[in-house]
């Protein structure tokens, strides 16, 4: 072979070993992240709408595969399988954790709005008032799961849920055997509800079966996709139970130290953006199924019993101040909140109008 030949061919192949080492560098590194919840789910729209921003944001460079529940693993192992590297991410809620922590519900901001913060508030908490490094020292230090956290969605207001029979008052909202979950579960207990906890996918056969009165789900859009008003028509609200609730998002700490800076920084505005989108679009989406409820389903809309919503919060109240008695990281986080609920709260009572007043003059309620 000529010298020049040989020079060719080196040329070449050289060429061709550049550009598959640059097609492999630029191949899209993909996480599996699963959600608790049914496809159908507007919380799975949210994981779909934050896997659409991150891979537009790292111009394709990081792709999520969005899983429904169940995909890899049942609803509620999503934590445990991303701590063992089974999934890269979980998108769930704290609270379906307080069975490894009662602490896991206070980064929901459940129940009750913790300290009467909304979710604006709360995540003014997270972000502002320490509770992010708070979270993920539980999640690391307490529980010794290997996760990064970070706030997702806001999926509230949630309603009291559906009925098979009206309530009237406290104790006709006594022996009921109603789907509850999370901390909630306890709490409805010690009110003298008959709680069973069960993930969203099977509320309702067990409802069409009538081994459950009532359910709680989310409310609204959420309720209607699952189906709760072909089996029940009695349908409460407020609840206080997740009055102002924030989900989440946990993602393996070794999957997440391995990505590049720009990467890491693309999530943290994806999970940002998701935060704020799918709350306007969940809010729109709660008003035209209230509508349908109402004007094609025979759905009766009602208001929950103040009483009801006050033993809620006392009962919150007692259990919360036992569980800080006793266990130091519950306190430790609980003061946190309360301090920066302390400022927050009472200034925003007085600077914001009430919602009501500007409703009430455009909007006045129609018996």
């Amino acid at each position: 072979m000529s010298s020049l030949r040989k020079v060719a061919l080196f040329a070449a192949t050289s060429a061709t070993l550049a550009f598959a080492g640059t097609a492999l560098a630029q191949q899209p590194r993909v996480l599996k992240i699963q959600s608790a919840v049914p496809p159908s789910s507007t919380t799975h729209d949210a994981l779909k709408f934050f896997a659409d921003r991150v891979d537009k944001l790292t111009g394709g460079n990081l792709k999520i595969e969005a899983l429904p529940g169940g995909a890899v693993v049942p609803p509620f192992e999503i934590l445990d399988a991303t701590h063992k590297k089974v999934i890269d991410g979980a998108y769930g809620i704290s609270y379906w954790w307080y069975g490894k922590s009662v602490t896991a519900t206070l980064f929901a901001n459940t129940p009750a709005g913790i300290f009467g913060m909304d979710a604006v508030d709360f995540i003014g908490w997270v972000y502002e008032g320490g509770g992010l490094d708070l979270w993920n020292e539980f999640y690391q230090k307490e529980l010794k799961l290997n996760l990064v956290a970070f706030p997702s969605i806001p999926p509230s207001p949630q309603a009291l849920g559906w009925f098979k029979r009206p309530i009237k008052d406290l104790p006709d909202f006594r022996g009921m055997k109603c789907r509850q979950t999370g901390i909630v579960s306890q709490l409805y207990a010690k009110m003298g509800m008959a709680v069973v906890n069960m993930p969203g996918g099977e509320i309702l056969p067990a409802a069409e079966r009538g081994t459950i009165d009532c359910a709680e789900w989310v409310g609204g859009i959420e309720d209607q996709r699952l189906g709760l008003h072909t089996v029940w028509k009695y349908h409460y609200t407020p609840g206080m139970h997740e009055s102002a609730s924030v989900a989440e998002i946990a993602i393996n700490k070794d999957v997440w130290d391995s990505l590049p800076d720009q990467n890491k920084e693309a999530i943290k505005s994806a999970t940002s953006e998701t935060f704020l989108r799918w709350w306007a679009s969940f809010q729109r989406q709660n008003a035209d199924a209230i509508s349908e409820f109402k004007e094609k389903h025979g759905v009766k809309l009602l208001t929950t019993p103040p009483e009801v919503n006050q033993a809620f919060l006392k009962a919150w109240d007692e259990f919360a101040a036992a569980e800080a008695a006793k266990n130091p990281f519950f306190k430790k986080v609980y003061e946190s909140q309360k301090a920066y609920a302390a400022k927050v709260v009472p200034a925003k009572r007085f600077m914001f109008p009430p919602y009501a007043l500007q409703a009430d003059h455009y909007w006045p309620v129609k018996e």
